[in-house]
């Protein structure tokens, strides 16, 4: 997050007056205040948009706080998650905490000390995450071969050989690591999903499609095909390396 993004905070309370109010404070303070009285549009809300913070009441007429907590981690683990509550006795922060739980803050609260929290749980939570690429890859990552290409996905690089390399996005290169790590399995395009950007995310096939087309034409730039990769209408993809492509790492000796 640059420093003047201003943080985007989903707020969930069933309490009106009270919410309303906090919502005004946070935005009076810097960040997106964005307010729901209900678990179920809440969730709606953090699948379809990027959320730095959620600020929870665990009592709502829709859905245990808990229960909330855990599909929120589920659609973004580096999202913060603070609860908020009057019912604030040891058994219940304890509770929330060992769940999960970035901070437990009781109902009535200093609002500068809340503020000075909830900025304290954005810098942990954007320094224990900001290493991660997709679902299934970060930057530490191994370099592995694909296809006769040195993927790096610490520098998000395709290398072909001397002087032949190529930028591509996080996503795909989280689709090609998956496709690395299932050789000779038909892949559906929900699996893929599921592996790449989360098992609750809102990504639809179409655009999945999308980003294979740009990792086809990445290697079509080097005159390098991607012939082993075979789409399986109706189903997903399949990938079948290739065994006498040239290393590029002994092309970059010679």
């Amino acid at each position: 997050m640059s420093p003047k993004q201003r943080p985007q905070v989903v707020i969930i309370d069933d309490d009106r007056s009270h919410s309303a109010v906090l919502a005004d404070q946070l935005t009076q303070t810097g960040f997106n205040a964005h307010l729901f009285h209900k678990g179920t549009t809440a969730l709606k809300f953090l699948q379809e948009n990027h959320v730095h913070l959620v600020i929870l009441d665990p009592i709502l007429p829709d859905q245990d706080g808990l229960e909330i907590l855990e599909r929120a981690r589920k659609i973004n683990p580096a999202t913060g998650v603070i609860f908020l509550s009057t019912r604030a006795e040891a058994n219940d922060i304890v509770q929330a905490l060992e769940a999960g739980a970035d901070d437990f803050i009781p109902k009535p609260y200093n609002p500068e000390i809340l503020v000075a929290r909830l900025r304290a749980t954005l810098r942990r939570t954007e320094t224990a995450y900001d290493h991660r690429l997709t679902k299934n890859a970060d930057l530490n990552t191994k370099v592995f071969l694909f296809n006769g290409a040195e993927v790096h996905p610490e520098r998000l690089e395709i290398v072909f050989g001397p002087n032949k390399s190529i930028k591509v996005g996080r996503k795909e290169l989280g689709i090609i690591y998956h496709l690395h790590t299932n050789p000779g399995v038909i892949i559906s395009r929900q699996s893929l999903i599921h592996a790449v950007w989360g098992k609750h995310a809102n990504v639809r096939s179409r655009s999945v499609d999308q980003y294979m087309a740009k990792i086809r034409e990445s290697f079509g730039k080097f005159g390098q095909g991607l012939s082993a990769l075979r789409t399986i209408h109706g189903i997903g993809y399949w990938f079948e390396p290739e065994t006498n492509l040239p290393d590029p790492r002994t092309r970059r000796r010679t």
